[in-house]
């Protein structure tokens, strides 16, 4: 098997820009509605959302990795590096480490990559990993970097990244093209093919030991944040959990050759796909402060723990909407008491409800 970077044209990959160019315009558009729309916010719920914006895009690239954080303690890290109130809580490493990554991303999107900031992230994604030998470094072992599934009696390689002794030397090539085609650097590209074109090469590489899949997306937020000009609250993580297998199906589609234009609408399609769902989350957070502000001083204490556990949820909410034994369960009061307090909420206008008696669900009104 001949991987991509043993071809002497590595690592000049071949594409035809022009089939980007209608993406590109629509993700410039788009990142100007969701710019826009951070408008409407005042400072402090600005800054709830993005800690709710950067924190989900942590989780959700760990669990890519099979990596389960716990979402309270890593937005706790997250509000503390801002400097915002939290609960004080004690922080695993693994929650603190990615939170000082993705907040390292959002402060200093526009700084020139380095390999000290590479083997930074790094030391702070692998925080309390005692498994590992190259921490903050480049990796050194000998043996052959694969991904591999099945048995070990029959494993199926999918990919084998260049050996360590060549690691440094192409991290060193990646570091100048990645700056050189920066909006200020001396060969600019396009958006969408330069992230693109980041995540592919850096994981291609595989540098480190452990991390290179977060750190190759963190790459890919960094190179479009420097072409927007301003942080990427992009929720790429997100849309590429839900569709992981077709993610890594693509990798491997695109480690043997230097053709990669199929690679790139894959990802341009998939980072859209991210700035629709950040539009979406933004515009849920607006209608949360509207129904709050609306309802404000007339809930019980029952009403706001259930509000605030349904807005927990996200901007999918409860699956199949709240029923009469979610509120009970939730609230611990009876049944009499819950079917007050509903209806309650859906004389405040904070409800709506679908179907009648046992099949009735209620919904935040968000409209």
């Amino acid at each position: 098997m001949i991987w991509n970077w043993q071809r002497k044209e590595w690592p000049e990959f071949s594409y035809d820009a022009a089939a980007l160019h209608e993406l590109e315009q629509r993700f410039l558009r788009e990142s100007g509605m969701l710019l826009g729309a951070y408008s409407h916010f005042n400072q402090a719920d600005k800054m709830e959302l993005i800690v709710d914006l950067i924190s989900d895009e942590a989780l959700k690239s760990s669990a890519i990795e099979g990596e389960i954080l716990n979402r309270d303690s890593l937005q706790s890290s997250i509000r503390r590096n801002f400097g915002l109130a939290t609960d004080h809580r004690r922080v695993p490493p693994a929650e603190q480490g990615i939170a000082q990554m993705m907040i390292s991303l959002y402060h200093d999107f526009n700084e020139p990559l380095s390999h000290a900031t590479l083997f930074k992230w790094h030391r702070e994604l692998m925080s309390g990993r005692a498994d590992l030998h190259d921490v903050g470094c480049y990796r050194k072992g000998e043996e052959p970097m694969q991904v591999i599934s099945g048995s070990i009696h029959n494993p199926r390689v999918h990919f084998e990244a260049p050996p360590s002794a060549m690691v440094y030397a192409e991290m060193d090539r990646f570091v100048t093209w990645f700056n050189n085609t920066s909006a200020s650097g001396n060969r600019p590209m396009a958006a969408l093919l330069r992230a693109g074109l980041t995540h592919l090469y850096f994981v291609t590489i595989h540098p480190f030991e452990d991390g290179n899949g977060r750190i190759g997306r963190a790459l890919a937020e960094k190179a479009l944040a420097q072409s927007l000009g301003q942080p990427a609250l992009i929720a790429l993580s997100q849309v590429i959990e839900r569709h992981k297998k077709e993610y890594y199906r693509q990798l491997e589609l695109h480690n043997k050759h230097m053709q990669v234009t199929s690679w790139l609408h894959y990802f341009a399609q998939t980072t859209l796909s991210a700035n629709r769902y950040s539009q979406s989350v933004v515009t849920f957070l607006l209608a949360k402060t509207r129904l709050y502000e609306s309802i404000t001083g007339q809930l019980n204490l029952r009403q706001k723990k259930v509000i605030e556990r349904i807005f927990r949820e996200g901007v999918d909410g409860f699956k199949g909407g709240l029923s009469a034994e979610n509120y009970i369960s939730i609230t611990g009061t009876s049944r009499a008491t819950a079917t007050r307090d509903l209806n309650q909420l859906l004389e405040l206008g904070a409800f709506i409800r679908t179907g009648s008696l046992k099949g009735s669900r209620y919904w935040l009104n968000l409209g």
